[in-house]
């Protein structure tokens, strides 16, 4: 007996088989035909830029952001970050008096939107640790060891421009662009910190000695003008006294002490000057008269 062959036999006679397989077969043809209209798709966000990748090989074409064509289950879109990035990194050296210094750097930087395929094609997306942070510790450490520790800091936005100079035109090469870079910070051994701060100690005491100095001088300086106006107004007025102003004050003095006279003359007084009492000798006086 042949029972795969009665199956098979059965199964076609069974009403409606067929269109259930056409059901099955349309169904299964309209998801791929789904899926490979929204595989047709790709889109590049604001921001960024697109490359075609077909069959893991790179193209050359830049696409804008937006909605763009691709074949579907053959080319993918890679985006490539164009907005400017920060990358920040320590660099180690010696200053040129041999000072150990550490350099905290923040460097701002973009690349080349017109050169993303060859960015990709020959350096990858990794280009921020194979390019960036080499070129910062290589430049940072070059910079630092021209310059004296203590002109490292009085002197920070020279070294950031000799810095920013040097790292435009290493990493411009493979189309990096550096936007800005700024030193956060400058960090030395604890006995260079300590000479700094004793130093500027001394600057302050000398400078406040030298302020003392000046005010003494100027207070001197007025005392003898003060002495000199007093002695020039003392001149001016013995040259004002003469005979004729000795009696007139005189006189001013006389015509007040008459101003407040009573009228009546002292009685007693003492001394070797005798003092005569009129008042007395008219008493006597008129009783001489009387018979």
């Amino acid at each position: 007996m042949n029972f795969g062959t009665n199956t098979e036999t059965n199964m076609r006679n069974q009403p409606g088989s067929g269109k259930t397989n056409k059901v099955v077969l349309g169904v299964l043809i309209g998801i791929v035909v789904l899926l490979g209209g929204m595989n047709s798709f790709a889109m590049v966000q604001f921001g960024h830029v697109g490359l075609y990748k077909t069959f893991g090989k790179l193209g050359d074409q830049t696409l804008e952001p937006g909605v763009h064509l691709k074949v579907p289950f053959i080319q993918s879109v890679i985006q490539v970050n164009t907005k400017v990035m920060k990358v920040e990194a320590d660099a180690t050296a010696s200053s040129r008096d041999l000072q150990p210094v550490s350099t905290h750097v923040a460097l701002n930087y973009s690349i080349n939107k017109a050169a993303a395929f060859e960015i990709m094609n020959d350096i990858g997306p990794g280009y921020e640790t194979v390019i960036i942070a080499p070129a910062i510790q290589e430049v940072v450490k070059e910079v630092t060891a021209r310059y004296p520790a203590e002109d490292l800091i009085t002197k920070r936005d020279v070294v950031a421009a000799e810095i920013r100079e040097q790292l435009t035109a290493r990493v411009g090469r493979y189309n990096l662009v550096v936007n800005d870079i700024n030193i956060v910070n400058f960090k030395f051994s604890d006995a260079f910190d300590q000479s700094i701060e004793a130093k500027q100690v001394a600057q302050q005491q000398a400078l406040k000695a030298e302020n003392d100095l000046k005010r003494i001088e100027i207070e001197a300086k007025q005392k003898i003008a003060q002495a000199q106006a007093e002695a020039e107004a003392l001149k001016l007025k013995k040259q004002e006294v003469t005979p004729e102003l000795v009696q007139l004050k005189q006189i001013e003095v006389q015509e007040k002490a008459l101003e407040k006279w009573d009228g009546r003359l002292p009685t007693v007084t003492g001394g070797a000057t005798p003092f005569i009492d009129l008042n007395s000798l008219g008493s006597n006086a008129a009783g001489a008269k009387q018979p």
